[in-house]
């Protein structure tokens, strides 16, 4: 019986969904600055299992439920960092003033938990 749980526990990686193993944690802060033109890069994150910091990602909450969309706004989560946030970073082709360019993008697949001072304390207020 230990035989099977231990082939058992070797195959089943092989059959996990690479997406589910790329969700990281993040806290997303607005870096505060402020543009004329698309793309803005506002919005700064950081990947709290790895501890890296990224500028310029813009965070995409439309996979959200409504009701965690509606957390996420009512609680300036993408302002000030409330909220650790699962998700995972991905390039995505935008056209903007008619060029094609290829932009990071948070893509948040669900709300983990409330952020603690620690977690946040690269946002600018909060």
């Amino acid at each position: 019986m230990r035989l099977r749980t231990l082939a058992l526990a070797a195959v089943l990686p092989l059959f996990a969904s690479p997406l589910a193993a790329a969700q990281d944690r993040y806290v997303v802060c607005d870096n505060g600055l402020r543009c004329v033109t698309a793309p803005c890069p506002s919005s700064a994150i950081r990947n709290l299992d790895s501890g890296a910091e990224s500028r310029g990602v813009s965070p995409d909450i439309d996979g959200l439920a409504e009701a965690d969309r509606q957390r996420i706004l009512e609680t300036d989560a993408l302002y000030y960092g409330r909220l650790v946030l699962r998700g995972h970073v991905e390039d995505r082709d935008q056209e903007i003033a008619g060029r094609r360019q290829s932009l990071p993008v948070l893509v948040i697949t669900g709300i983990e938990r409330e952020a603690t001072a620690d977690e946040r304390r690269h946002c600018r207020a909060g």
